[in-house]
């Protein structure tokens, strides 16, 4: 029986009927005890006599009570009044996607926008261990505030047995403005659950749903955004099932070819019909989302529009504006009485490309007075190095020297630079002169530099900060690493008194994330303090921090004295670029009020793409997602590799039935550096943890086709194995391990357990590391990268006896990987070409040829092993980051004045 106006259930008083369902009623009402309006559900009354499902009902309520999230729809209470049971839950005023769809598609930055949303509320759901089960069109609700997830009727615990009831309902729907009302038949056990456009396959094949059957549905609700159509189309039930059991929706940059292909490859993996070869997460789908970004802006040259006018006094500069004018704008802007604010692209000339994200790159920087700018870049076929570019009107000056360089920093004065280059910390003068070598960093993320002429850095992604002084000496630990919590420290920034400084703390296998974020500290060690939760660095400029938050740079008032911060954060720039792959954002602010950034879309993984000898590409394996340490099998039909963020798992790829298997499901941790034992038929891998002080890290053994348990080999209570490798026989696993005063050292040790570690190899003095090796296919040799030399080279030593070492790389190398006939060897070269060298190991000393690039490689990462060689050593599989259109750089000159407008 319906309820009239005026009805009170405990302190709600019934205002109106806002719609129905197949297990109850929604109405709008007022809560009397805080006057306001909420919707009430209740079940309906014949119903509620039947104690399975008012069990199920009451299920329901515990399963939205765990969801507090701003895109989930709100319960405020749950009650039972004269035999009514009833949910309160929040009313929202909107309209649903569903009627927002009978308009037509969206554009695309609302579709990223309300995707993006979605996932978050999924995202949320599922870590609570509970799956929708019926997203659709119409248990979206699109508020002023943002999407709203309504209608969990069909949510299950994800623990929850078979036993509780195989069929659910569709018991809680969210309330509208503009009610579409949906009757959802009732389900009894044994029936599909769920509305059958949006139902993933394995629903449709009776197997239980889980967070990445929700996927699927988002994306064919993603698909019905982007096109105005459905994904799967059908005269009847059974015709839709069979679409979407056997067909692939036509790609929905083909239906609307103004869609990037970008949207075409996120939601392909949303729809994939296998599980396992979706995103492992919402939280995945959401990254991948978002970095699709609205359509590019126009070259500079293409047009005469400047950035929109933020007051009466701001003038709008065209992209085309010749950097003399810019200079003299600069100039004026700066001036204390001039409350302009300025907006301008920097052209960069000379066909210079720049390298902003990634590894072996570094965002554009401004100088501390606020009058030039250093960015990584490179011309056609030369090596990236440091530019340094003047803003009142000089052409951009190449610092000889610096090729490889990443992530340089200023000095205080503005006359130096400090970047990283050949495993070292380096400094050279902003004018160009020599390069001097101040403190070994392997494998960088980022410093500053005081005014006290003390830098600190981050030498090791996995470590914490050093400090050392700008004319060299020994570096200092000055951040511990709490390995509970996280496994890098990174982005450091010095605050005006030269005492404090703010770093990101976060962790690569995720971790608590309420952990992760910006931290303050003191050079004495007595500070640490987060204060502010972030997935990227920041910085302090003008009074104000400045941070990430999703695609916007944000500023925040903060006393650098104390680093407590005050008032509300503003927005300072929207779509500013952010590189998920190391968390850090490209923007940099002199305290002069000058800010540069990048716009764009975040940087989106990496991909796995084949090349020939000549570099020519041959295809991609699998689809883009954040990879580490690819690795081919011996008889070259699959690849293991490393995949997701945070927190990776290891897959296996079928190169000949282009399908895919997730071989490990990791709960808190990453699993990293698979490699295949000489039959093929077992994979082992490590802790993503390795590298970190985290001790006695084992290695793990699974089979490769993923049957059986996992066999877990402990090593010696040390920094943990790293790189695990077979030998020949397959009975032994050479590692790399941290052991005292050795430095990073090869062990080997049975695979039986049979004897304890032993060691195989060590550099020549503790100052020096083994960074990398390789075991060659035939058993006698080992190929290693070591810096004892002052940068990293290859080397090759014997593993049959008779000692020795031979130099295999000229130059400097990176990374290796065997032939299978273990005759050629593989490296990264120092100008960044892929190399190869003929190698001889038949006789009791190797004859080694001389190396030859192959091609170079743009945009490649530094975490893991980069590439590996098919068996014939004709192809090169590789790990890089995918090349994008270039975006320009931005300038704001006066950028506080936004804030106080």
């Amino acid at each position: 029986m319906a309820l009239v106006a005026g009805t009170r259930l405990g302190p709600y008083e019934v205002v109106s009927p806002l719609g129905a369902g197949g297990m109850g009623e929604v109405y709008r009402a007022r809560d009397t005890r805080l006057d306001r309006t909420v919707a009430i559900k209740v079940l309906n009354s014949q119903l509620s006599s039947n104690a399975d499902l008012k069990a199920r009902f009451e299920r329901e309520a515990r399963a939205i009570s765990q969801l507090n999230h701003p895109n989930i729809c709100t319960l405020h209470d749950v009650g039972n009044e004269n035999g009514t049971d009833y949910l309160v839950m929040e009313y929202l005023e909107g309209e649903s996607l569903v009627d927002r769809l009978r308009k037509g598609p969206l554009p695309l930055d609302q579709l990223v926008k309300i995707g993006c949303e979605i996932a978050d509320g999924l995202d949320k759901a599922h870590r609570a261990g509970i799956v929708h089960r019926d997203l659709k069109p119409g248990n979206v609700m699109l508020t002023r505030a943002g999407a709203k997830l309504l209608d969990f009727g069909l949510a299950k615990p994800a623990a929850m047995s078979a036993l509780a009831g195989s069929g659910s309902a569709p018991l809680l729907s969210a309330a509208m403005t503009s009610p579409s009302p949906q009757a959802s038949p009732l389900t009894s056990a044994g029936m599909l659950v769920g509305t059958i456009q949006y139902m993933s396959p394995e629903q449709l094949q009776g197997i239980e749903a889980d967070a990445r059957s929700d996927i699927f549905a988002l994306g064919a609700v993603l698909y019905e955004m982007a096109t105005g159509k459905r994904a799967f189309e059908g005269k009847s039930q059974i015709g839709v099932a069979s679409a979407i059991l056997e067909k692939d929706p036509e790609p929905a940059s083909q239906v609307q070819p103004a869609l990037p292909e970008e949207l075409d490859r996120v939601i392909g993996t949303c729809l994939a019909k296998n599980p396992d070869d979706r995103f492992a997460s919402a939280h995945d789908l959401k990254l991948q989302l978002g970095w699709i970004g609205p359509t590019p802006r126009p070259a500079p040259e293409a047009t005469a529009a400047a950035a929109p006018r933020r007051s009466s006094l701001a003038l709008q500069i065209a992209a085309a504006v010749v950097l003399l004018v810019l200079g003299y704008l600069a100039s004026i802007a700066l001036r204390k009485d001039q409350t302009a604010v300025i907006h301008a692209v920097i052209p960069t000339s000379n066909g210079i490309a720049l390298d902003v994200t990634g590894d072996f790159a570094g965002p554009v920087v401004i100088s501390p007075d606020g009058t030039h700018i250093a960015y990584v870049g490179h011309e056609p076929d030369k090596p990236k190095a440091i530019w340094v570019q003047a803003l009142h009107g000089d052409a951009p000056q190449r610092l000889e020297g610096t090729d490889g360089a990443a992530f340089p920093f200023w000095s205080p004065d503005s006359r130096y630079l400090a970047f990283f280059a050949n495993d070292k910390l380096n400094k050279v003068p902003a004018g160009g002169g020599p390069v001097i070598a101040i403190a070994n960093a392997a494998q960088p993320r980022g410093g500053t530099w005081g005014k006290d002429n003390v830098i600190v850095f981050e030498p090791d992604f996995q470590g914490p900060l050093f400090k050392v002084s700008a004319q060299g000496g020994a570096a200092m630990p000055v951040t511990k690493l709490d390995t509970g919590k996280h496994t890098t420290h990174r982005w450091p920034w010095f605050l005006p008194d030269g005492k404090h400084f703010l770093y990101l703390a976060t962790n690569h296998s995720g971790g608590s994330r309420e952990d992760n974020g910006i931290y303050f500290a003191s050079l004495d060690g007595k500070t640490n303090t987060l204060i502010l939760p972030s997935d990227s660095g920041a910085q302090f400029a003008s009074g104000y921090l400045l941070f990430h938050a999703q695609s916007a740079l944000m500023a925040q008032r903060m006393d650098p004295a104390t680093g407590k911060l005050s008032g509300e954060p503003a927005v300072v720039a929207n779509h500013v670029r952010y590189d998920g792959g190391i968390w850090r954002t490209v923007f940099s602010a002199s305290d002069n009020g000058v800010l540069v950034f990048q716009s764009g879309a975040a940087a989106a993984g990496t991909r796995l793409t084949w090349y020939d000898r000549t570099g020519k590409s041959l295809g991609q394996v699998g689809n883009q997602n954040s990879y580490q340490d690819p690795r081919i099998s011996p008889d070259g039909h699959r690849v293991a590799v490393a995949a997701g963020d945070p927190g990776s798992d290891i897959w296996v790829y079928d190169l000949q039935r282009n399908g895919s298997m997730r071989l490990t499901f990791q709960a808190n941790d990453a699993y990293v550096a698979p490699s295949w034992s000489p039959d093929g038929k077992k994979i082992a891998y490590i802790s993503g943890n390795a590298g970190s002080a985290r001790a006695g890290t084992p290695i793990y053994v699974r089979n490769s086709d993923g049957t059986g348990g996992t066999l877990t080999l402990a090593v010696e209570n040390a920094v943990g194995a790293n790189y695990p490798e077979w030998s020949a026989d397959g009975k032994t696993f050479y590692y790399q391990r941290m052991s005292g005063a050795l430095g990073w050292s090869i062990y080997a040790v049975p695979l039986d357990g049979s004897a304890k570690p032993r060691l195989v190899l060590a550099p020549p003095t503790p100052q020096a590391n083994i960074q990398f090796f390789r075991i060659s296919p035939d058993g006698r040799w080992i190929a290693y990268q070591s810096n004892e030399s002052g940068r990293s080279e290859i080397y090759a030593a014997s593993l049959t006896g008779g000692g020795g070492k031979w130099q295999v790389s000229n130059g400097g190398g990176n990374w290796m990987s065997w032939r299978q006939d273990s005759k050629e060897l593989f490296f990264l070269g120092p100008d960044l070409k892929i190399s190869s060298v003929a190698f001889d190991g038949s006789g009791a000393q190797p004859v080694i040829g001389t190396p030859k690039a192959l091609f170079a490689v743009d945009n490649s990462v530094l975490v893991g092993s980069l590439f590996d060689v098919s068996p014939d050593g004709q192809r090169i599989l590789l790990n890089a980051v995918p090349p994008e259109a270039p975006s320009p750089i931005e300038l704001v000159l006066n950028w506080p004045a936004t804030l106080k407008k």
